[in-house]
């Protein structure tokens, strides 16, 4: 098993966390700075649209940043700004991942993470468009780490939505047909087999087929996926392999989810994963 990040020990790694920033409703940007912050990396944002609050309440404003991206992104090369990784989530235009890619072109060496979020539950987010999901397929096929929900890796394979309860032989094809279009590593997440447990697998060229449970939860969080692709990072940037990484992260989001059911509101709210980030610290011992 191969890690995909070796960590010096004084050095900070430096992470481009691609994602929008929301302001109420934990996700994204909001999940992603202190949770790769704990893990001692130097988090750079790029806000790929900034949104009033998540997309599951009513009268929800965005506000797309795919024009400034240029400009923002040359004003980093002008000041010899290098990153370790290159971290990608939400994206507000398909123009946008075209400058991820040009991101991934001046930074070759850095670690290229893809978490393709557009879906869940066999639905396509409000925001996105069929030609934004079509371009995110193609960011996908490029990723070093590619962490898709069933309903992602659907779409970008272009297969039926057949629900969250598919059998390890389906889950086996899906992925190979992932790292065949070019995905090196992929973490598929969130599948159900009727055994009350959460299941994600994980597959690719730094590691051989490995699943992780965690018991199903009789609720679902908004912000789930950013907290365990962010996590899974974490771990990943601390020099952890993707089998403990993935671990990691689906142990620290079921944990957060347990957190959050004590908190007012909690099913609007999003993911209460504060407490935790002692965890995350932890793995830099």
């Amino acid at each position: 098993m191969t890690n995909l990040y070796e960590r010096e020990d004084a050095y900070i790694p430096r992470v481009a966390a691609i994602h929008d920033l929301c302001g109420y409703g934990k996700c994204s940007l909001g999940v992603a700075i202190p949770v790769l912050s704990a893990a001692g990396c130097d988090v750079c944002p790029v806000p790929t649209g900034l949104f009033s609050s998540h997309t599951a309440f009513p009268g929800w404003y965005m506000h797309d940043t795919t024009d400034i991206l240029g400009d923002y992104l040359a004003a980093w090369a002008g000041i010899g700004v290098e990153l370790d990784a290159v971290y990608s989530g939400f994206l507000g235009a398909p123009e946008q991942v075209d400058v991820i890619k040009q991101v991934w072109e001046t930074y070759p060496k850095a670690l290229r993470v893809v978490d393709p979020v557009m879906a869940d539950h066999g639905k396509v987010y409000p925001t996105y468009t069929p030609e934004l999901v079509e371009a995110m397929g193609t960011l996908a096929n490029g990723a070093d780490i590619l962490t898709p929900n069933l309903t992602e890796a659907a779409i970008i394979l272009g297969r039926e939505w057949q629900g969250a309860d598919v059998d390890e032989p389906t889950v086996r094809e899906m992925i190979l047909e992932l790292r065949e279009r070019g995905a090196k590593n992929v973490v598929l997440k969130g599948i159900e087999h009727g055994d009350g447990l959460i299941h994600n697998y994980v597959w690719g060229d730094a590691i051989d087929f490995t699943e992780t449970t965690n018991a199903k939860l009789p609720y679902m969080l908004h912000g789930t996926g950013d907290v365990f692709a962010s996590t899974l990072l974490a771990a990943v940037m601390a020099g952890r392999d993707l089998a403990e990484a993935t671990a990691f992260a689906a142990d620290f989001t079921a944990d957060a989810m347990l957190i959050s059911a004590k908190q007012p509101n909690f099913e609007d709210r999003g993911v209460s994963f504060e407490p935790l980030l002692g965890k995350v610290t932890a793995l830099l011992g």
